[in-house]
């Protein structure tokens, strides 16, 4: 199990990796460059506030998302979860 399974385990509670489609969405919205973090660490998406603020504590901590300067941006493991 790698470092980023284990992370989206403890996240979800379940033992195995789950996304929610909520989640899965906010990736691909990342993807397309689309998001950035507020100064209080929300994410806003298209210049919108995403209303669940453990969205990105959540990703972040899974290993899925990344800071870039006020962007946000798939680590290597958001990439390759959203290819599978």
């Amino acid at each position: 199990m790698s470092a980023q399974t284990a992370q989206l385990a403890l996240v979800t509670g379940t033992g195995t990796p789950a996304l929610s489609h909520r989640d899965r969405a906010v990736l691909r919205a990342v993807q397309a460059g689309r998001v950035r973090l507020s100064d209080g660490s929300a994410l806003v998406v298209d210049g919108m506030f995403l209303a669940d603020p453990f969205a990105a504590p959540r990703l972040s901590d899974a290993g899925l998302i990344a800071d870039a300067d006020g962007a946000v941006a798939l680590t290597e493991s958001g990439r390759a979860l959203l290819a599978a």
